[in-house]
């Protein structure tokens, strides 16, 4: 049984998604990357075109305002696919430019969290604080009387 198993397996071809699934990705890998310096005569086709020979392509923005013109978004659908590209396509030529092919950064949206989250912990804080000391929202010149604990 398990010698047919085998030879099963193997009349499927190479298995190399194992060997991805082991190897280990730095933590700024994405399947997000981030391309500047492209013509600005560009499509979303030739996008597709170039960025399409390294792996399937879920989404791809291209900037059409002033100041997001030669820049777009492109999304694939496998990160070793997206790692394949940044590290073949940065610095290829597209259009007599030379094209920067960056991971997209998530640094701003953490720092966003990050400050919602510290802004609610500094509320709580703020309310504990008014709690245990009897301050009153309504008038910061009234205070309210403490409660004395129950022993």
């Amino acid at each position: 049984m398990f010698f047919l198993r085998m030879m099963l397996d193997d009349m499927d071809g190479p298995r190399n998604v194992g060997a991805r699934a082991n190897a280990r990705l730095p933590p700024e890998v994405n399947r997000a990357i981030y391309v500047k310096n492209l013509p600005y005569k560009i499509t979303t086709d030739g996008i597709y075109d170039i960025f399409g020979k390294y792996g399937a392509l879920r989404q791809v923005r291209l900037g059409n305002k002033r100041d997001t013109l030669g820049k777009a978004y492109v999304v694939f659908e496998d990160i070793y696919d997206a790692k394949n590209a940044v590290d073949h396509l940065s610095g290829f030529n597209v259009g007599g430019r030379y094209i920067i092919v960056l991971y997209h950064n998530n640094k701003r949206q953490e720092l966003l969290k990050q400050e919602k989250m510290d802004t609610k912990r500094k509320q709580e804080d703020l309310d504990n604080l008014k709690a245990k000391y009897g301050v009153d929202e309504s008038d910061p010149t009234i205070e309210k009387p403490k409660k004395k604990k129950a022993t």
